[in-house]
């Protein structure tokens, strides 16, 4: 029997009718998450950070190779066993234990959901303001240091959104199954204009980085290079932990891992290049780098922008909903299960992005990369390390579901282990976050920088040494 305080019908185990998802429906999914906003701006904010366009899409392109992995390793649990993340990590965190993961990743996103919300937002205004032949955006406001129009404009498309909210995930996949072909149309055009516009690939590619002999930031590559890959890691960190909620649903082992590898890297190397060749055209036209679409597309004209425009904000509604309000649905309605619906969870993460005041996260290419990115594959770099020892090195893929659902069962309440793992593998790289997100308040030394340049890939592989070895010993003690 289960425990009324640990299962509702969102989080029991999927049942053989609902293994219905082939691996095109995988593919298709990434394809609908990736060509997004979001996405486009984490390859032009590196080309505004000074590298050049081969140098921006090699970058993304190996940071999702790498991601791969942990999404592949993880996602095995939900297409074996048919549960979702926030009870996965009861295995290695306890029943009560999986509660502080579950919290860390629906916080997480609650972020992006606030982020996709104001992309959003801005593209609804700017529509709006073309319409209208003005600049609708209004004098900044007090503390929160945007204007009224702008404020408006994030509440309307927040409101638009929450009847996808109510309608559910099925909603989503219609919606995005009928724009994906228009949104690859529209980042096609985009390229198009941009080689035109700046004359041919000749000019967009021969721009050299800003790292090169004479450049802005000579001899500085490496520095931006690393802590840029382990943020283009961190993008996709959040997925690679609650990918069982979507592989749950697989109809076999081979449907999620042939979908999720056709879908993520390759789709995510298109999107880079067709990102830097447009981005990288902007500097060349406008003699400046314009990493957001949204902005560039005010400076457009004709019915091709409306359009383009309708689009993004289409876009974003379903790419918000499948990538960030699943997870966080669920990961609320796991810390009560008998109170918390998913439709519940899905509200509570709709307030908590207003609250956050995304707009600042987006204020500079620094901040979104280097603090928030970079930031968070911090604080989920080790739940992923626990989740894979746990799962491979631990159990052996192999998992007793009906306990997951006890409070009296063999996973117990709380795990030490990997209680001790997880702070193991947040610590080190505590130091470096506060210094890039404070530099004017907190001061380390290059050792804890250092670190923090490889804050996912430390986290992980603390968290997974310290988890192993102490699981390891439990028999003996």
């Amino acid at each position: 029997m289960h425990d009324d305080t640990l299962w509702n019908p969102d989080l029991a185990p999927t049942g053989p009718d609902q293994r219905s998802w082939a691996w095109y429906h995988y593919a298709a999914l990434w394809i609908g998450m990736i060509v997004a906003v979001p996405a486009w701006m984490l390859a032009a904010g590196l080309i505004e950070q000074g590298m050049s366009a081969d140098q921006a899409a090699m970058t993304v392109l190996l940071g999702n190779a790498i991601v791969l992995v942990p999404m592949l390793l993880i996602g095995h649990a939900g297409a074996k066993h048919g549960i979702p993340y926030a009870v996965l990590a009861r295995a290695s965190f306890g029943t009560t234990g999986a509660r502080i993961p579950a919290l860390a990743r629906a916080l997480v996103a609650c972020g992006w959901y606030g982020i996709q919300t104001w992309i959003g937002g801005e593209a609804l205004l700017t529509l709006l303001g073309i319409l209208a032949g003005a600049d609708l955006r209004g004098q900044p406001l007090p503390v929160l240091d945007i204007g009224l129009g702008q404020l408006a404009a994030f509440l309307a498309f927040w409101a638009i959104q929450l009847f996808f909210v109510r309608k559910g995930l099925m909603t989503i996949r219609r919606l995005e199954t009928w724009t994906a072909p228009v949104k690859i149309l529209v980042c096609v055009a985009l390229v198009w204009w941009a080689v035109d516009a700046a004359g041919g690939l000749g000019p967009i590619f021969a721009a050299p980085s800003a790292f090169v002999p004479g450049g802005a930031k000579e001899g500085q590559f490496w520095l931006v290079f690393w802590p840029a890959l382990t943020a283009m890691i961190g993008y996709w960190a959040t997925l690679a932990l609650n990918i069982p909620d979507f592989t749950r649903f697989a109809r076999s082992q081979r449907d999620q891992a042939i979908g999720q590898t056709i879908g993520l890297p390759p789709m995510m190397g298109l999107i880079a290049l067709a990102s830097v060749i447009t981005t990288s055209a902007t500097v060349v036209i406008y003699g400046e780098a314009i990493w957001d679409p949204v902005a560039l597309s005010g400076r457009f004209a004709g019915p091709l922008v409306l359009l383009g425009l309708v689009v993004i904000s289409i876009d974003t509604v379903s790419c918000n909903i499948a990538a960030n309000l699943v997870s966080s649905a669920y990961d609320f309605s796991s810390l009560k299960p008998g109170r918390i619906s998913y439709r519940t969870g899905g509200m509570i993460t709709a307030v908590i992005a207003i609250l956050i005041m995304p707009w600042k996260l987006l204020a500079s290419t620094g901040g979104y990369i280097f603090v928030w990115l970079a930031g968070y594959s911090a604080l989920l770099g080790p739940i992923a390390g626990i989740l894979i020892a746990d799962y491979w090195l631990i159990r052996r893929t192999e998992l007793d579901t009906t306990d997951l659902y006890r409070a009296d069962g063999r996973f117990g309440a709380w795990n030490a282990a990997a209680l001790i793992a997880f702070a193991a593998g947040v610590l080190p790289n505590l130091p470096g976050f506060l210094a890039t997100a404070a530099p004017s308040l907190v001061s380390v030394g290059g050792f804890w920088m250092g670190i923090y340049t490889w804050a996912w890939f430390v986290g992980l592989g603390i968290a997974l040494i310290v988890y192993t070895a102490l699981m390891k010993l439990k028999p003996a003690a």
